[in-house]
């Protein structure tokens, strides 16, 4: 007779398979993916080691996992600014300043998702997640070119060009040095500064107007 799985055994198996992402994430929030080695993680499962490579074939294929359920939140976060009320305009610019919240108040798994050296399995997550937040921005400028709100002539490369930028602009406050140099009380860039800089530049970047200068 071929052996068979139990229910109870397949229930366990993916309770703990949910556990190691769980404390996965919980390493990059803090460490960023260079805090995510196995002999670590498996510490703070409470599992051998060897055990881990039962639900992952190697670290890279875990920290793929884990990037693409961080960046899947902030994919579904940005589309809720996005398709929420209020004219193309606002939109844009309430999901640009969330986007740079978000980032704000957990910068050091910001940083990771965004520009940390990773795996080449999370490298391809990474490129995959910049199409799904290019493809909010291309719905949005499509109903704002047919709204006559934007003035876009290139749609997907304009979507694409937005979030090249929001990513290269945050960068740099989100990297290691600028967070010490925050911790320390020397001179730095503040969220408002951020946001609204970013705002100001996507809009102008689609020919939009500012909210302040809608009528």
């Amino acid at each position: 007779m071929a052996y068979r799985t139990s229910e109870a055994r397949q229930d366990r198996d993916l309770e703990l398979r949910e556990r190691i992402l769980h404390c996965a994430l919980q390493r990059v929030v803090v460490g960023g993916f260079a805090a995510l080695t196995m002999q670590a993680l498996a510490e703070d499962v409470g599992i051998a080691t060897g055990s881990l490579y039962r639900h992952f074939r190697g670290k890279g294929e875990l920290a793929a996992e884990v990037f693409a359920r961080a960046s899947q939140r902030e994919v579904e976060a940005l589309a809720a600014a996005l398709r929420g009320p209020g004219s193309v305009i606002e939109r844009l610019a309430a999901g640009v300043e969330q986007f740079a919240a978000r980032a704000w108040h957990s910068r050091r798994l910001a940083f990771a998702l965004i520009a940390e050296p990773v795996d080449p399995e999370v490298d391809e997550q990474r490129l995959l997640y910049r199409e799904a937040y290019a493809g909010l921005f291309i719905e949005l400028l499509d109903e704002g070119v047919r709204s006559g709100a934007l003035r876009v002539s290139q749609i997907s490369l304009s979507a694409a060009c937005l979030v090249g930028a929001i990513a290269e602009a945050l960068v740099g406050p989100l990297s290691p040095p600028a967070r010490a140099a925050r911790e320390s009380g020397r001179p730095s860039l503040e969220l408002a500064d951020v946001s609204q800089a970013l705002v100001t530049f996507c809009l102008r970047a689609v020919g939009g107007q500012l909210p302040t200068e809608e009528k």
